[in-house]
C-alpha cells in the first residue's frame, strides 16, 4: 500500500493559492471567483453588468430567475464571439444560491471563467470476487474526447445539466457511459459528497461531485453506448491505487476513487489519516447547504 504517496498527490489535486482570484457576488451572495484576466474583462467590456466593489466584483443584474439567465446567456455569447471561451457545449448548468435555491442557469462554458460551482455524478463500479475480494471497474476515455484523452475515469461520470435531478443525471450517464439500465440504478444515493476546487486554463474549476457505490456481479460487464469510454476494466484495489499514484486518472474521478477506497477500509490501520485529509473535501450534509448539492 502507498498510503503516503496517495496523501502528497491528494494534496497536489486539492490545495492550491487563492490569492490571485477575486470574489464574485450575484444578489450580494458569493457564488464565483475570477482570475485578474477575466476581472479585466468583466470590468473593461461588460461595465454594464459587472462593477467594484470592497468585497470583490459585484454582478449588477437583478429580477428573476429567467431575466437572469437572459442577460448572462447574452454576454456567454459576446465572450464567445471574441474568442475568449472555448469548449461551448449549448448545454447549461445551474448556478445555486448558498441555500440551496436556484438563481440561473448558464452555459457551462462560461461556469469556470466566472468560478461558479456545477454539480456532477459520479460511480464507482465496484465486484466482489467468489473469493471476497472486491475489484473496481475503472475506464479508459475516448481518445478522440477533447478534455482527458485516453484518462482513467470512474465507471461514469458527468455534469449535472439545468433543470436535471441527480437522479435524471445518473440515469442518463450511467447507460450513455456503462450500459447501465434505469432499473440498476433505482434508488442509488450518493455515499458521499466532495468539493473539487482547483485553477484551469479558463479560470476556476469548483463542482460538487456526488459519488455513489455500485456494486455489480461477476457476470456483468458494462458496456459504452455513446463512444467516451475505450473500455472499461475491472482491477484488484492495488492496481487502482497505483494509477492515483502515477497521476492517471482524471482529477475529479482521482478524488472519487480516493474517497471510496478510504470508505472501503483499504488502507487499514493507517486509514483514519486519509479520512481526515478528506474531510476538507467532504460535504458534511448538514445546514441549508443540502438541497444545494
Amino acid at each position: 500500500m502507498q498510503l503516503d504517496a496517495v496523501l502528497s498527490y491528494l494534496d497536489k489535486i486539492s490545495r492550491y493559492d487563492a490569492r490571485p482570484f477575486t470574489p464574485l457576488f450575484f444578489g450580494g451572495e458569493r457564488m464565483g471567483w475570477v482570475n485578474v484576466q477575466w476581472k479585466e474583462r468583466l470590468l473593461q467590456h461588460e461595465s454594464a453588468l459587472f462593477e467594484e466593489s470592497y468585497q470583490g466584483l459585484v454582478c449588477r443584474l437583478s429580477g428573476s430567475y429567467r431575466s437572469i439567465s437572459h442577460a448572462l446567456a447574452q454576454a456567454a455569447r459576446r465572450w464567445q464571439q471574441a474568442g475568449w471561451l472555448n469548449g461551448w457545449r449549448n448545454e447549461n448548468f445551474t448556478a445555486f444560491r448558498p441555500d440551496g435555491t436556484p438563481f440561473f442557469e448558464l452555459e457551462r462554458a462560461a461556469f469556470r471563467p466566472l468560478g461558479l460551482t456545477s454539480r456532477a455524478v459520479h460511480v464507482n463500479g465496484l465486484c466482489r470476487l467468489e473469493s471476497g475480494e472486491v475489484r473496481m471497474w475503472v475506464g479508459r476515455r475516448s481518445p478522440h474526447k477533447a478534455v482527458d484523452p485516453n484518462r482513467m475515469d470512474n465507471l461514469v461520470g458527468g455534469g449535472v445539466a439545468a433543470g436535471e435531478t441527480l437522479d435524471l443525471a445518473l440515469e442518463r450517464e450511467g447507460w450513455e457511459e456503462a450500459g447501465i439500465s434505469r432499473d440498476a440504478l433505482q434508488g442509488l444515493k450518493p455515499v458521499s459528497v466532495l468539493l473539487a476546487e482547483r485553477p484551469v486554463a479558463r479560470g476556476l474549476h469548483r463542482e460538487w461531485l456526488h459519488g455513489y457505490d455500485l456494486w455489480l456481479g461477476q457476470e456483468q460487464r458494462p458496456c459504452c453506448q455513446d463512444g467516451e469510454v475505450a473500455e472499461h476494466v475491472l482491477l484488484p484495489l492495488a492496481e487502482v491505487e497505483q494509477l492515483l499514484v502515477d497521476e492517471r486518472f482524471m482529477i475529479d474521478a482521482a478524488l472519487v476513487v480516493v474517497d471510496c477506497l478510504c470508505r472501503l477500509e483499504y488502507w487499514g490501520a493507517r486509514n483514519p489519516e486519509m479520512s481526515t485529509a478528506l474531510s476538507r473535501i467532504r460535504y458534511a450534509k448538514q445546514g441549508p447547504l443540502v438541497s444545494s448539492v
